[in-house]
């Protein structure tokens, strides 16, 4: 399975970026308004310059609570692992169990074209589960 195949499985496939000198307090408003747990960070909206999610949040927030007017590139991660539509689905989980992520930007001749998040993946993975096990229970069920 590629990540194309879950990216056109997703019913809203729009990517919610946010400028690098934004406050936090306007993501953290933008993850709420999205429902989303993670932004790119795009000054043009194609480029990917970082990512940022409310667990940079919280983990900041923690320790100071005037983060919230300080700007978003002081939060985010600069060193964004990426993905393209055509790579593997095991690749990715893969990459996101060893580097402790749960979202990871799409792109396609280095232009942001989509994000996958563990959701997607876990979605994805159940729907594959039950397929087999419809399969498997039709084969031992035949008369």
């Amino acid at each position: 399975m590629r990540i194309q195949d879950v990216i056109q499985g997703k019913g809203d496939r729009t990517v919610v970026t946010i400028g690098p000198d934004a406050t936090v307090r306007e993501l953290v408003s933008l993850l709420a308004e999205h429902n989303v747990g993670a932004l790119v960070v795009s000054e043009d909206g194609d480029r990917v310059d970082g990512i940022v999610s409310e667990r940079d949040v919280v983990r900041r927030l923690h320790a100071d609570a005037a983060v919230l007017d300080g700007l978003v590139r002081s939060i985010m991660t600069a060193d964004v692992r990426t993905c393209a539509a055509e790579d593997s689905l095991t690749d990715l989980m893969q990459t996101m169990t060893e580097h402790r992520i749960r979202h990871v930007p799409v792109l396609a001749d280095g232009r942001l074209t989509g994000i996958i998040s563990i959701g997607d993946v876990v979605k994805n993975r159940i729907g594959e589960l039950e397929f087999e096990r419809d399969q498997l229970d039709s084969y031992v069920h035949q008369t």
